[in-house]
């Protein structure tokens, strides 16, 4: 199936001279976000760019196989722009805006359906400002930005036939201007409905602004969040995400992470409160490098990997310099190396199972959600004991509380898995 954007507006309300479709939303080119969510769908895209053609090109060049139409008078309209492509468009096709992004849901479910896909309970975009759809018969019997009385938004998503072009050509030979909605009018196609999820057409910066902050907070970590993580973290780390997703890279923030992370290490030396709670913030910023990734759609195994040594390495030198600046004796050590091997081994523990059977722990089983040790937990815990300069027992505890946990992940891992294979045979 082939795919068609539509590229080629002036953008004037963004007030930057770069193409709209060009323009970065959570750290991704608009127009990358839906070349890159529909490739899966899609085996070639046809994008119809205007004066903006020579920096489109130039950008996709080597990203995606398309082939550039140019619109020497995109002034005529966007309904002039989709007939350019009549006739290299296929028989079933996309059709979607060069200024609109979508979250992958969204995307799964549109590109099943047929005709126009509406939204019937929008809740990203200006309802005022958009197109409103009337129905008749399940099918397009009214659509403008005008209508008092409406059952969908179109959302810029499309899935059509080659027929719609009869129906192109009828208004282009009758009109100067030409616009989409005239096109669908005319043709009275068929509305699919595809409510609940993101959507925006971005026209203004502070719609600009919005898909960014909806974008970011749609990337947090699925099941593997702790308490801390989940109620206190990311409240934090998202609103710095949100600051960060168009500035830095998900490596870069790995980095500031790690770096946080050794100079809380570092600043036991000076003062065991002021590190715990340098170590706590360490903790919020380490939940940003994963969220700027799923946000900006560049997640990598090989960023999660490094991602997750850093962390081990942070964690191992901050207890480590904990007990040494705190001057325990010869029987704490003791603990000391228990606390630090129960740390690593609950990361060991997910991601062996992880390795072994291809899938998330706490996403296969539920249950391991609720056994609390998790390194944003620990970290948190860390810091309460810290600030009351309560080293000794806060070692006790970790020594006790890391191990009891791994062993009760290993056993609630064991009796799932024993009892599924008993199922299977």
């Amino acid at each position: 199936m082939k795919a068609v954007i539509l590229a080629a507006g002036l953008g004037t309300r963004m007030g930057t001279s770069i193409p709209k479709p060009l323009v970065k939303v959570a750290g991704r080119e608009i127009i990358f976000r839906t070349m890159k969510m529909l490739s899966e769908y899609v085996d070639e895209f046809i994008v119809v760019a205007g004066k903006n053609k020579d920096k489109l090109d130039s950008f996709l060049r080597g990203k995606f196989n398309y082939r550039m139409i140019e619109n020497p008078a995109p002034e005529r309209g966007n309904g002039y722009s989709f007939y350019l492509t009549k006739g290299i468009a296929g028989e079933k096709f996309i059709l979607v805006m060069g200024d609109h992004v979508y979250e992958v849901d969204f995307i799964k479910k549109a590109v099943k359906g047929e005709g126009l896909i509406g939204d019937a309970k929008p809740a990203y975009v200006d309802v005022d400002e958009a197109t409103k759809v009337k129905c008749r018969d399940g099918r397009v019997f009214e659509i403008g930005k005008n209508l008092e009385s409406f059952d969908f938004v179109d959302t810029g998503f499309f899935v059509l036939t080659s027929e719609i072009y009869e129906h192109a050509e009828a208004i282009v030979n009758e009109k100067e201007v030409v616009e989409l909605s005239e096109i669908v009018r005319r043709a009275k196609l068929p509305v699919t409905e595809v409510s609940g999820y993101f959507w925006m057409d971005i026209d203004t910066p502070q719609e600009l602004k919005r898909a960014r902050k909806a974008l970011v907070r749609s990337a947090v970590k699925g099941s593997g969040d702790g308490y801390v993580a989940k109620y206190l973290n990311r409240k934090i780390s998202l609103r710095l995400s949100e600051f960060f997703v168009d500035h830095l890279t998900p490596n870069q923030m790995t980095a500031v992470s790690f770096l946080s992370g050794i100079i809380a290490s570092l600043s036991l030396f000076i003062s065991i409160p002021l590190a715990g709670v340098l170590y706590q913030i360490s903790s919020i910023i380490d939940g940003c490098d994963g969220e700027i990734a799923r946000a900006s759609m560049r997640r990598s195994r090989i960023g999660e990997y490094v991602d997750s040594m850093l962390d081990r390495f942070a964690d191992y030198l901050f207890l480590f310099l904990l007990a040494y600046v705190s001057n325990l004796g010869i029987y704490l050590w003791m603990f000391l190396a228990f606390a630090i091997f129960g740390s690593v081994m609950i990361s060991y523990s997910t991601e062996k199972y992880k390795a072994a059977f291809y899938e998330s722990a706490y996403a296969a089983i539920p249950s391991l959600r609720f056994l609390v040790g998790k390194r944003d937990e620990r970290i948190f815990v860390i810091m309460i004991f810290c600030l009351f300069s309560l080293v000794e027992p806060l070692i006790i505890l970790l020594a006790i509380w890391t191990n009891v946990r791994v062993l009760l992940t290993f056993l609630v891992i064991y009796k799932t898995k024993r009892v599924e294979s008993r199922e299977i045979g």
